[in-house]
């Protein structure tokens, strides 16, 4: 294992190098390939990336190392990988193009969601490769900045047909437990050699006698690791190597290498030692920087010299540390006065304009004390940070700035927007303390309930990530509450966000504690009276939902329709700030808001203009949710197969940044299809994971589906079991499609007085609804408990209403509850009429259990049945459809690649496929041909 990078003879791994080699070859080929490289500190991880470098002939290769530093600057990592290829950002397309030239400070606009960065970067890879292969190499990623990791373990995922190789090293933490970086990747684990490959190694380092029992025990205690063996000779006596005199308590183990390497630092000259010191500080290595900094020490570069020839560090074009643990080692040798000393240095050595982000940290790390100057400097560069999208480095500047504030009000204000980035950051425990020292100081009244909101949304989220002691929903919905009545007046509008997020979360425990509901319902409606032409989407939704609470649908229909419609236009004008109200509001309220006004094409609007926008802005975060939003709006067409495919790939872009999968509508889907194995599992984990939870809309949604079922499956009892228990409350957006099957259940099991309450409550939703869908499913519902008078009329009234709208799964039920009622009463020729439109429509959906019913129906009129084969949407999969019809719509490969978030090479690979598989050749042939998929 050679020194400064060059390719060792890498002994005992053989099957290592394989594995490399195998890796460029697939790429060479036209391929992607990814791989994350783990392994303790000095295993060789670094070693087998060189090779990787080394035997990639023909390939552009672009590389950057992390270094271990509390400095965290957005999106540093990755512009330096990207830096050399950034010729080619001309070639993408221009929001992507915009979001990573605002990442990487080279223009100014909007903050960039990371994950449209995420594709720019994927883009920009994708056209670099177009000239050569393209080897990406990273190591110590752990080290990166939080944001480049992030976004580069989104590339990698959404890497497909790209002639492109990533290669990840990642060091376990300094207990040997492997770190949560980059998870779900292919991975390589590196162990230490075996003993006799270790005894190889030892005996190429070692010159002269080495005794038998000392070799021994060296190996075994250094437990193969190569840089603890490659350092015996600086580390043991050639006498004691030799003679066997050799003890334990100066053994060769990575703890032990590093203590090594801080006593050899030691031994250095003053001058030498300070310069080490110097580099270790300074995570980028710029030696422009290093010398200005040395200058102002007042120590001239010749006294790096010691260094280099002790094997310690090289001075060139970046400052090279021999191995990550000499930089450790250089800066733990030092004291605190010589710390803050080189700090001070770089400070005055770093660029005020150019570089002002690593200026105002080394300041910090200079200070003795608060400093007020150094912490607007860092207060300042956090603004920066955040204005790039580096939500994490933003909360780092603004946590130091807070800490050397002198003036108690600004570290109070610094605190609390510091604990604020924490949170969007994903680090709560940090957000806890920060909140801590923000109460230490003087708070405006504004201050405190800006603290007491955090607390809140921080107790929500726990609470929804049903960790052990984590509260209960309904305590956090408390909170939000308490927060949103302690806002007005101090910032009205603020308020009235925090009473959205406070429903939110009365919805979600409902259940357990439907007053929660009713009140914050009331605290809203009142805080919003004052209210006089509001125009913001989220306060016109909040009008309608505390109507809806109070009052009941008829109240509220109008509003929830304007908010809704006036979300939409926002929506499509692609306005920046549609994205914050869709955070707050959605899925939770704004989709009980659709649902309950009962109108399919205003679903349908908000589905579209929700993942339009979604796309367009590159919102990553929301978008799997509005897709599968979408995927439901499909389901309850009767459009199974599109479903599914929304589905799939909103589980893709959330495996792809890192979100559990959505849940609700992929257990309605399983239900509508009558698949007991699916659905039932799905059930059963929704209704386990709602009990734990304390979350009621979860049971709900289960509740629901299992009704939905069952009916399909015609086990009635267990259908009326669930669905009575699912009705118990009213969870908003689910429970008047539940008591439509709380209705059916109750009839056929002779449950009369049950089936007429659930159609008297429906009638106080769906019946003040004024729309063809909530009319037409209400009359269908009268149906079943009318008497034989009545039930004709209202079976046609359902049928020619949900005819005008696209709710198919409601219209072919109806068509089955008509043609059942109609052969009981023994109107066989009228009866198969219907029968046999619900046995096609649910047929061609693909809703087996529903289907089987209307076939058993058939056969008792006297009519034979062949049962048809169901569409499973096998020949194309599921992301090859959707190409092939965004192709078929016009749009280039570019534009469908921005839409999906993959790269032009991957579009193009799919439509290779799709061509070979509908037998066409072009794109206008598409037009000529169907598929399903």
């Amino acid at each position: 294992m050679a020194i400064m990078g060059a390719v060792p003879s890498l002994r005992g791994r053989v099957s290592e190098c394989a594995a490399l080699r195998d890796l460029v070859s697939r790429s060479r080929s036209g391929g992607s390939a990814v791989l994350v490289v783990r392994g303790e500190a000095g295993v060789g991880k670094t070693a087998l990336l060189d090779y990787a470098i080394e035997h990639a002939p023909g390939f552009r290769v672009t590389q950057v190392a992390g270094v271990e530093s509390d400095m965290e600057l957005a999106f540093a990592g990755l512009h330096q990988l990207c830096a050399p290829l950034l010729d080619h950002l001309d070639e993408l397309p221009e929001p992507q193009r915009d979001a990573l030239s605002v990442a990487f400070g080279r223009g100014v606009g909007t903050v960039p969601d990371r994950f449209l960065v995420g594709l720019a970067v994927l883009s920009l890879l994708a056209a670099a490769a177009d000239d050569q292969p393209l080897l990406c190499v990273i190591d110590d990623a752990q080290w990166l900045d939080q944001v480049s990791v992030q976004t580069l373990g989104f590339v990698a995922r959404r890497l497909l047909a790209e002639p492109v190789v990533l290669v990840f090293g990642v060091r376990d933490d300094r207990d040997g437990a492997a770190v949560d970086v980059l998870p779900g990747l292919p991975e390589l684990r590196l162990e230490g050699l075996s003993d006799s490959d270790a005894r190889d190694l030892l005996d190429s380092v070692v010159l002269g006698r080495l005794d038998e029992r000392v070799r021994d025990r060296l190996i075994a205690e250094s437990r193969g690791n190569p840089l603890a063996l490659l350092e015996v000779p600086r580390n043991v006596p050639a006498a004691e190597r030799a003679g066997g005199f050799w003890i334990a308590g100066t053994r060769p183990s990575v703890g032990q290498v590093e203590e090594a390497f801080v006593r050899r630092i030691q031994s250095l000259p003053a001058d030498t030692r300070q310069l080490a010191l110097l580099a270790a500080a300074d995570p980028v290595g710029d030696p422009v920087v290093f010398s200005r900094a040395a200058e102002y020490l007042g120590i001239g570069l010749e006294a790096l010299a010691p260094a280099e020839a002790a094997g310690v560090i090289e001075f060139g074009p970046r400052m090279r540390f021999h191995h990550p643990l000499v930089r450790s080692a250089a800066y733990r040798a030092a004291d605190v006065a010589d710390r803050r000393a080189v700090h001070r240095a770089l400070a005055s050595a770093s660029d005020p304009e150019q570089d002002p982000d690593r200026r105002a940290w080394h300041a910090a790390n200079a200070a003795t004390g608060p400093d007020d100057v150094v912490a607007a400097e860092l207060e300042a560069s956090a603004w920066r940070a955040q204005s790039r999208g580096g939500i994490a480095a933003a909360a780092t500047f603004l946590e130091r700035a807070a800490i050397l504030s002198a003036d108690p009000a600004l570290r109070a204000a610094r605190a609390i927007a510091a604990a604020g980035a924490k949170r969007e950051a994903a680090a709560p425990e940090a957000a806890y303390e920060l909140l801590s020292l923000a109460e230490l100081n003087p708070l405006t009244d504004l201050q405190r309930a800006q603290v007491g909101r955090l607390r809140a949304q921080m107790e929500f989220t726990r609470s929804r990530g049903g960790l052990p002691g984590a509260p209960a929903v309904r305590h956090a919905a408390a909170l939000l509450l308490d927060a949103a009545r302690q806002l007005e007046h101090l910032d009205d509008e603020l308020a009235r966000e925090t009473y959205i997020e406070a429903m939110a979360a009365a919805m979600f425990a409902s259940r357990s504690q439907p007053e929660a509901l009713v009140s914050a319902a009331e605290a809203a409606r009142a805080a919003v009276e004052g209210v006089v032409a509001p125009s913001r989407p989220i306060d016109v939704l909040l009008i309608g939902m505390a109507k809806l609470v109070t009052e009941g649908l008829q109240a509220a229909a109008d509003d929830l329709r304007s908010a809704l419609e006036l979300w939409c236009e926002h929506a499509r004008r692609h306005d920046g700030r549609a994205l914050g109200w869709l955070t707050l509001a959605f899925p939770i309220v704004q989709e009980s808001a659709a649902h309950e006004i009962w109108d399919d094409e205003l679903i349908d609007r908000l589905a579209t203009d929700m993942v339009g926008y979604a796309r367009a802005t590159g919102a990553l975060a929301i978008l799997p949710a509005a897709i599968a939003y979408q995927a439901g709006a499909h389901v309850h067409h009767g459009e199974f197969v599109t479903a599914a495919r929304l589905m799939e790939e909103a589980d893709s872009i959330s495996a792809a940044i890192g979100h559990h999968p959505m849940k609700y509508h992929k257990v309605e889907l399983a239900a509508w299809r009558g698949d007991l194995t699916e659905a039932g599992v799905l059930i059963e984990a929704g209704t386990a994971e709602g009990i734990a939870k304390g979350e009621g809309r979860l049971l709900g949604v289960a509740g629901y589906a299992a009704a939905v079922l069952y009916n399909g499956l015609g086990r009635y009892q267990e259908a009326l079991a669930a669905a009575q228990k699912a009705c118990e409350y009213n969870n908003l957006g689910f429970y008047s499609w539940t008591l439509l099957e709380l209705a059916e259940a109750a009839v056929r099991v002779g449950e009369r007085e049950v089936a007429e309450d659930a159609v008297r409550r429906l009638e106080r939703c769906a019946g003040a609804s004024e729309t063809d869908w909530g009319i037409g499913a209400l009359a269908g519902a009268r149906a079943l408990v009318a008497g034989d008078a009545e039930a004709d009329a209202l079976f046609n009234e359902a049928v020619e209403r949900l005819r005008r709208t696209r709710i198919g799964v409601q219209l072919a039920r109806t068509h089955l509850r008509y043609g059942e009622w109609l052969r009981r009463q023994k109107r066989r020729t009228s009866a198969r009429e219907h029968l046999n439109a619900a046995y096609d429509m649910f047929t061609k959906m693909g809703a087996t259990g529903f289907a089987e019913r209307a076939r058993r129906e058939l056969t008792a009129t006297g009519e034979k049945v062949r049962k048809q084969p169901l569409l499973s949407g096998d020949e194309l999969t599921a992301q090859e459809a959707q190409i092939a019809q965004l192709a078929r719509d016009g749009l280039t490969n570019q534009e469908i690649g921005a839409q999906l978030f993959i790269s032009t090479h991957t579009v193009e690979w799919h439509l290779r496929k799709v061509f070979v598989k509908l037998g066409v050749r072009s794109r206008r042939q598409l037009r000529s041909v169907s598929w399903t998929g």
